[in-house]
């Protein structure tokens, strides 16, 4: 498969990703804790940072073009995963997991994440590579996945109800408790997973289907294998620190998801008319920032009434 990516480029990366997440778990995050508004918006910060360093040095070794690639794909991924951050808010809602242990489910999340991605960037990459035609499908893939944004915005799902769950519980006995920091533990001496566990199953499972739907997107910026990988993966490192950064106050943007689901319909059609109309990186990287930007501040502006308040206004 072509790529810009030598193999001295993706083994530094992969050291780097190893390196990050050894210090974060091994030092910074040894002890189980709440995670403060302040730590959460220094890492988010750290993560932000770190990628922007990586761009310039795309910028420097590989020119400005899959610089501004990988700067668009890393947008569209950071976008996208904030969409993650309303379901991880309702999975631990559902099962009941303190602030303590939140940080625990997500780091492990994040790695099943990057062994997934890493498999659909190789296949999707490939794919595209081999079947031209391909494109097409993506395309009108992700624009049907925006249009279904936009019908069921307000749709709240319930994890515990997922197929893959109930497949679980099928097979292995759930606990209706947690054990501290545990996934699984011995009750009436037989081994049962806690609810820990369960929605770590539930943040991989979601994770599986935002991927279907997140890199896609990225091969409509990029056919690049090491440039949809790398802008991914960065996006995903960030996230746990953003979701303890924005989980208080993400319902305040409420219109952020008109937003995605308009630079997912944006995307799809430019994947679909990439014969017809070729737009400049640069003129892509523009759209989405102020489609995503435009939702954000449309959604403080006119903020969303209270539920007491709704109904008074349809009563009236």
């Amino acid at each position: 498969m072509e790529t810009v990516g030598s193999p001295g480029l993706w083994l530094g990366f992969f050291a780097f990703v190893g390196f990050m997440l050894a210090l974060d778990l091994g030092v910074f995050h040894k002890n189980a804790h709440e995670i403060t508004l302040k730590e959460s918006a220094i890492w988010s910060t750290v993560w932000v940072s770190l990628a922007a360093v990586f761009c310039s040095g795309v910028y420097l070794l590989l020119g400005s073009n899959y610089a501004l690639e990988f700067a668009t794909g890393f947008l569209i991924e950071k976008a996208l995963a904030v969409d993650n951050i309303f379901v991880f808010v309702v999975i631990f809602a559902a099962f009941g997991i303190p602030l303590v242990h939140q940080h625990r489910v997500l780091f492990w999340g994040i790695l099943g994440a990057l062994v997934m991605r890493g498999a659909c960037v190789l296949v999707g990459g490939a794919f595209l590579q081999r079947f031209h035609w391909a494109i097409y499908v993506f395309g009108g893939v992700l624009a049907l996945t925006g249009i279904k944004l936009i019908l069921q915005r307000n749709a709240v799902s319930d994890p515990s109800k997922n197929i893959a769950i109930r497949l679980f519980r099928r097979v292995i006995p759930v606990s209706q408790t947690l054990d501290g920091g545990r996934f699984f533990t011995k009750l009436r001496g037989r081994w049962v997973a806690t609810p820990l566990f369960m929605a770590l199953l539930a943040v991989e499972v979601t994770d599986l289907i935002f991927a279907v739907d997140s890199i896609p997107a990225v091969f409509a910026i990029t056919k690049d294998p090491f440039i949809v990988f790398t802008s991914n993966i960065f996006a995903i490192l960030g996230l746990r620190s953003l979701y303890f950064l924005l989980a208080g106050v993400i319902d305040r943007f409420h219109l952020l998801k008109l937003g995605l689901a308009a630079v997912l319909i944006f995307v799809g059609a430019k994947m679909m008319l990439v014969e017809v109309i070729k737009l400049p990186i640069a003129v892509s990287l523009g759209v989405i920032a102020a489609l995503l930007g435009g939702s954000i501040v449309a959604s403080l502006v006119w903020p969303k009434l209270p539920k007491s308040d709704t109904v008074a206004s349809k009563a009236a």
